[in-house]
């Protein structure tokens, strides 16, 4: 009896490079062998394919060892022309054939994947010709009758129509913020006017999220050109701007931004505009390939790490053998989209520009595009930047733990509110200030410069009122004739919340309407797949795991890590996953001696095979006996001089950062949305009690009064936790399964 030969993967990148395409590959290699299957990784993308040799070679474990935060693709990557010939695609299968493979994992663009397609589809045929000519025989061609394929989308540009985010995206958009937060530093300094010129022939995510994002004044996109007079709109938005204080003035064109009749709009002509009709001093930067460089971001890694082992899982057992796949992220989980569906439907969208129906344009990029589009208007151009004098008066109340990005959703609520007819009101620290009745009515200019700025400008408190708080609190609401009450904020915040609406009955003031805004580091909240300050709080622990692990290179070192989120594991195991963490505790799993005990026997073993790193995150609350230091010193007690032990608590920096673009984003739609359901509840005369979550892309409100039907209150967190559904990808990753001999 003969043992069957292995199944064989290659993986390649194609395309333009994007920042976490290494994740990727990482992903593919060890998710590959951890599944009993052997990868080869193909070099120069479908050049390496085709010249064969040392352009395909077999990975190990080990190859990939040190890849996850670096930038670019190790494996390389080029746009080849051959391999769009038949001739090309010849020589790549006999290649392949010649090592068994018969499985692709291919990252890049829709360039890449639609010769991907058409390399499968020719498979049959090109392995027919191969056996016509003597070069593979009738036993190969039967046994590899069939090329599996999964894509998997690597653009900075976000154009993949049907999911969230590419590979690479939302690192590009760390890299315009930054230079977005320097530029504004400047231009304040000088009162000059900026053009940045940001990346998107095709598609405008990029330059519209960092409007958004960068709270800049006017921007440009492909997907709806302006309307003739156009330049006339943009000086006056920027003159209101001046007039009403602003020393900077930031416009973004997307590099494919064009006009109505098609003609392009360059960041040149924007600036010579500028000077023109202003008189002003205006300077362009255009950051070009800064934008694809540098580290990824904690998205871009535990993102891409999690679609390179769903890409695995689809050429191992797809569900369809003979339709090729997209991978890619919609909300909370993982989508597979027909190749030619998904590469159709990107492709689509450039011609509808170009046939002038940018309606279309606009409804193929998806509901949240339009709703960013929308609301950067609101937010650029108001019709009003007062509201009139008999306007509901709507209250703003921040509480719990700070959050990275409560400043973001305080300015866009207090802007909306007043652009959509609303007095706002800042209740100042917390609910404690509520009940003193600390407030004060908060204008447009008020909030200037909140967008990118850390910590809570209205102040907040942690404390969650009691009994004997609820009549002083009532009456405070009557006397500043208070309509409506906007809470962000955490735990706490949501048990006040709660408390408020729980009681309207015995207190008339309560009656009002009132939404509560999810922002909370721990990500422990009901109803959402993620929470305002969660992303900036894993990028602070991504970036330290990242030093941490550099001041060990030099010799053999083990870390014990501890994150925040109390009883949630969400910071801990996305921290884990993202900084290429071995082992990761967590209190929803709980700590055991012997389990740890395992560990240890584990991790002599692997040092003794030449480990030189290990790292193990620790979420806070992972156990109450078995703390970080126990670890640490359990660790150190059985190395026998193998390696040394460090044990780090990342604390409260986790909460300290200024927000990062995606915190800043989801804060901005956040407050939209809690408008409008506190302005369709006034403009009804009903009160009413709500809390906002983002699911599958969506936000969306759930009654106040079932919320405790979906947390867990004993632990604080919810009862849904769709992060632990990662868990398998994590030990996929770290857990290297016994080599052959």
């Amino acid at each position: 009896m003969t043992n069957q030969a292995p199944v064989r993967i290659g993986v390649l990148t194609s395309g333009g490079d994007a920042q976490g395409m290494n994740a990727a590959v990482r992903a593919v290699v060890r998710a590959a062998i951890s599944r009993g299957a052997e990868v080869y990784a193909i070099f120069e993308g479908y050049q390496g394919m085709i010249d064969g040799g040392n352009g395909i070679r077999r990975f190990g474990w080990d190859d990939v060892g040190s890849i996850l935060g670096s930038g670019g693709t190790v494996i390389g990557t080029f746009r080849c022309k051959e391999f769009r010939t038949r001739e090309g695609r010849l020589k790549a299968a006999r290649n392949l054939i010649e090592r068994g493979i018969d499985r692709l994992v291919v990252i890049g663009g829709d360039g890449s994947l639609t010769g991907l397609d058409t390399f499968r589809a020719e498979w049959p045929s090109l392995l027919g010709e191969l056996h016509a000519n003597g070069w593979i025989s009738q036993q190969t061609k039967e046994s590899h009758s069939r090329l599996i394929i999964a894509g998997l989308v690597g653009s900075i540009d976000n154009d993949l129509v049907g999911v969230d985010s590419t590979i690479g995206a939302d690192t590009a958009l760390h890299r315009i913020m930054e230079a977005i937060d320097a530029i504004s530093s400047t231009a304040a300094s000088h009162q000059r006017s900026f053009v940045l010129e940001v990346m998107g022939r095709h598609c405008g995510y990029l330059a519209l999220a960092a409007a958004i994002a960068g709270g800049c004044d006017y921007v440009l996109i492909p997907e709806n050109p302006p309307a003739p007079g156009w330049e006339t709109e943009m000086c006056e938005a920027l003159r209101v701007g001046r007039a009403r204080g602003r020393r900077d003035s930031l416009v973004i064109v997307a590099e494919g931004a064009t006009d109505q009749q098609g003609n392009p709009i360059t960041s040149a002509h924007v600036r010579q505009v500028i000077e023109d009709t202003l008189g002003e001093d205006t300077r362009v930067t255009i950051p070009g390939h800064v934008q694809r460089g540098g580290t990824p971001s904690a998205y871009d890694r535990w993102a891409s790490t999690w679609l390179g082992a769903e890409a695995v899982d689809e050429v191992l057992a797809p569900a369809e053998p003979d339709v090729a796949k997209v991978i890619g992220i919609l909300g909370s989980g993982v989508v597979r989209i027909p190749l030619v569906k998904a590469v159709s439907d990107t492709k689509r969208v450039p011609e509808l520009i170009a046939a002038g129906n940018y309606e279309a344009a606009m409804a193929a990029r998806g509901p949240s595009f339009n709703e960013l589009f929308d609301v950067f208007g609101e937010l650029s151009m108001p019709a009003s930047f007062t509201a009139p004098s008999g306007a509901k008066r709507i209250g703003i109340v921040l509480a719990g733990g700070l959050a990275p990005g409560m400043n973001t959703a305080s300015r866009a609520a207090v802007r909306l509110g007043i652009a959509r007819g609303h007095r706002m009101v800042g209740i100042h620290n917390g609910f404690s200030g509520l009940r003193k009745g600390i407030m004060s009515e908060l204008g447009w200019d008020d909030v200037d410069g909140w967008s990118g700025r850390g910590g809570a400008e209205l102040g907040l408190r942690r404390g969650v009122p009691v009994t004997e708080d609820l009549y002083q609190m009532a009456r405070s609401l009557e006397d500043n004739h208070i309509d409506a009450l906007l809470v962000i904020g955490g735990w706490n915040a949501y048990q006040a919340a709660y408390l408020l609406h729980a009681e309207r009955d015995r207190y008339p003031a309560f009656q009002i309407p009132l939404v509560a805004i999810p922002a909370s580091i721990d990500n422990n909240l009901p109803g959402t797949e993620v929470a305002i300050g969660t992303d900036t709080a894993l990028n602070v622990n991504v970036e330290a795991i990242d030093r941490i692990k550099m001041s060990g290179s030099a010799t053999t070192r083990s870390f014990v890590v501890e994150t925040m989120g109390r009883y949630c594991g969400y910071l801990a195991l996305m921290s884990g996953l993202a900084g290429g963490a071995e082992r990761v505790y967590l209190n929803e799993e709980g700590i055991s001696l012997s389990a740890l005990n395992a560990d240890v026997d584990w991790l002599k073993a692997s040092f003794a095979a030449g480990r030189r790193l290990f790292l193990a995150v620790r979420n806070e609350r992972a156990s109450e006996s078995y703390t970080t230091e126990f670890i640490g010193r359990l660790l150190e007690g059985a190395a026998d001089g193998a390696y040394d032990v460090r044990t780090h608590i990342i604390g409260h920096v986790q909460q300290g950062a200024d927000p990062t673009p995606a915190d800043r984003l989801l804060a901005t739609r956040m407050a939209s949305a809690a408008l409008d359901q506190l302005g369709t509840a006034l403009a009804s005369g009903k009160g009413g009690g709500w809390y906002l979550g983002l699911q599958d892309s969506h936000i969306g409100c759930h009654p106040l009064a079932h919320m405790t039907e979906h947390i867990d209150t004993q632990h604080r967190r919810p009862i849904d936790q769709w992060w632990m559904t990662l868990r398998p990808v994590l030990s996929a990753m770290a857990d290297e399964p016994p080599r052959q001999n």
